[in-house]
């Protein structure tokens, strides 16, 4: 898996807000530089241009090899419109996506190496896989390539697993499980959905004692399943 180079910054009316998206972001991404833009300089509800072009060119000067930034509200998207046309760096980039859900998308992404564009995608789908998801539609779609990976090239595997720990796949453990699919050359499917995609599987609402069926093709389908399985069978160090 690469190191990250896309960085994140958070915009929002509300300092607080700001803050505590960056912290759970932080949580499934601890490799990548989020910084939170939130509030007026003077603490008050608002967006502060001046704020949010200080956390763009902080992440910028950490050599970060893109910022996308994530807004709450209208207003704040363009604020962030305003720092992308003066900064003129096509380094930067603003996704359209709500803004917890996109930031924890783009901040999972980024920890698994992603560039620019490919985060702001991440973000931007983050409204659409944050939902029920239709069990008949998930099987249809069992065993087909995610959009954007290669053709399979070898055999699918498939294998079967039981979530041990006790609150199931919540934010944390889903996180580490997306995390771990980007570390292998495999593409990988959990009950139909794209397993690298954490609000796919959170979209799930597995809990414990729940069957976890998993398909995997690609040189490194094997190892990825075995990878998977160590972390499930322990309740993802949670047991």
């Amino acid at each position: 898996m690469s190191e990250p180079t896309t960085a994140l910054v958070l915009i929002s009316h509300s300092a607080a807000l700001a803050a505590g998206a960056a912290e759970v972001a932080a949580q499934m991404a601890p490799d990548v530089a989020i910084r939170p833009a939130g509030g007026t300089e003077d603490g008050r509800i608002g967006t502060s241009y001046d704020l949010v072009e200080q956390a763009v060119t902080a992440c910028l000067e950490d050599d970060a090899g893109a910022v996308v930034m994530v807004t709450d509200l209208g207003s704040a998207a363009l604020t962030a419109e305003s720092v992308l046309e003066m900064l003129d760096d096509e380094r930067v980039l603003l996704a359209d996506a709500p803004f917890v859900e996109g930031a924890v998308a783009a901040a999972v992404a980024a920890q698994g190496g992603a560039a620019g564009p490919a985060v702001r995608a991440a973000a931007e789908e983050a409204a659409s896989s944050f939902g029920p998801v239709d069990r008949d539609d998930a099987e249809s779609s069992a065993g087909a390539a995610a959009p954007g990976t290669a053709e399979p090239t070898t055999e699918t595997l498939t294998r079967t697993l039981v979530l041990r720990n006790r609150l199931g796949l919540h934010a944390r453990p889903a996180a580490m499980l997306a995390r771990k699919v980007t570390e292998f050359d495999a593409d990988v499917r959990l009950n139909g959905i794209d397993a690298a995609s954490i609000l796919s599987i959170m979209g799930l609402g597995l809990t414990a004692g729940a069957e976890l069926q998993m398909e995997a093709t690609g040189p490194q389908a094997a190892e990825a399943l075995d990878a998977i399985e160590a972390d499930v069978e322990a309740g993802f160090g949670e047991e």
